[in-house]
């Protein structure tokens, strides 16, 4: 059965290109078009599209709004179109908070000079996501959050933070939650002195690893590396955006910075991140052989190489199997390797290919991802 899509965008030209180019794959079939947020929640009404592709500049509603209106009458998979800026990233971030699952880059260049490129990504992008549509019959749009109360700075500590006492952050809104996770399939983690905590994910991540990292303290013992799938305008901006709602640091990575407690790095968009025996991150040029910049592959095996059986690795949700063979290295060095549990995941595909691949030492609902970390490292 053909997946149906609906495609939301005020430009003329943009909605039929993207129109033709879905329409070209015999699976896919467009079933409408809208010009604007509040005619895209009228459609997705009357046409119970699999996807709807939305863009976030418009007249009357924009696309932020229309996805927490669809999220809340009608559940659908959205993939958002953002320009590649740091405020398209920051107003892509936002989409994704609202429910969105995933989103592309709007080039109008690149669909003039490589269709073929566009037309593939877009079309794998479609069939990748309606796959998630089994998981929106249950979602649930959060209530709008109130302002937070203000968080007691936790005791001072040795851990996390350059100064003696730690100032208190704002306590994270509540992340969209779609389906309820599933009870863990694992028991309670039992506790090692890990050197390092590795997380990697992909399609549904930033929303994925706010959650977990959330609920991490600002004492937090261990160092962490963050790999997310993700255009290199925009880790700036979400390593920003995590660091405003998480008590640990977090920034974007960069070349030479050194691991310490309480801080997590983010790998880079378009880049490669690799650490040494010193603590010493290494950012590398991407390399045009390998489809993912950054790669949790690359990340995981330097992790395997310089900390041994001192890693907790962490693979989250996503497309393909990005984070398997380094897992794997991890796996024979004697750390640890978790993944997300199906129930909770955007895109099942990441975790599934370390539990297929008999690497996984739990297994974890996303909910339960951060306070197990948390007792596995304290």
């Amino acid at each position: 059965m053909a997946v149906k899509v609906l495609v939301v965008d005020d430009s003329g030209f943009f909605r039929r290109r993207v129109s033709e180019i879905l329409s070209a794959d015999p699976s896919i079939q467009v079933v409408g078009t809208a010009t604007n947020g509040k005619e895209a929640i009228d459609q997705a009404m009357a046409l119970k599209p699999d996807v709807i592709t939305m863009d976030y500049e418009m007249p009357m509603m924009d696309g932020i709004t229309a996805v927490r209106h669809i999220m809340q009458r009608c559940p659908t998979p959205v993939l958002m179109f953002s320009s590649l800026t740091h405020e398209g990233a920051r107003v892509t971030l936002d989409a994704l908070d609202a429910g969105a699952v995933d989103f592309l880059p709007k080039n109008f260049e690149d669909i003039s000079r490589n269709p073929e490129k566009v037309k593939q990504l877009l079309c794998e992008k479609v069939h990748s996501i309606s796959r998630s549509n089994r998981r929106f019959s249950a979602y649930s749009a959060p209530a709008p959050a109130a302002a937070p109360a203000p968080t007691p700075a936790p005791a001072a500590s040795s851990y996390g933070s350059q100064s003696n006492s730690v100032p208190a952050r704002p306590a994270p809104a509540p992340a969209p939650a779609r389906a309820s996770a599933a009870s863990a399939s694992s028991s309670a983690p039992k506790r090692k002195a890990y050197k390092l905590v590795a997380i990697g994910t992909s399609t549904g991540g930033p929303v994925a690893l706010q959650r977990v990292l959330t609920q991490l303290p600002a004492n937090f013992p261990a160092p962490i590396v963050l790999i997310q799938h993700m255009p290199a305008a925009f880790t700036k901006a979400f390593a920003e955006r995590l660091d405003k709602l998480c008590r640990i640091s977090v920034k974007e990575a960069e070349d030479g910075d050194i691991l310490r407690p309480g801080l997590a790095l983010l790998a880079p968009g378009g880049k490669q991140m690799m650490i040494d025996g010193r603590g010493a991150v290494k950012i590398l040029p991407g390399d045009e052989r390998l489809n993912y910049k950054p790669c949790v592959d690359i990340t995981f095996g330097s992790a395997a190489k310089s900390y041994g059986d001192k890693v907790l690795a962490v693979v989250l949700t996503g497309m393909g199997a990005d984070g398997r063979e380094g897992a794997r290295l991890l796996k024979q060095g004697g750390s640890s390797v978790w993944a997300q549990d199906e129930a909770s995941c955007v895109i099942y595909g990441m975790p599934m290919a370390i539990v297929k691949a008999d690497l996984a030492d739990a297994v974890y609902g996303l909910d339960d991802i951060g306070k197990h970390i948390v007792e596995a490292c304290i």
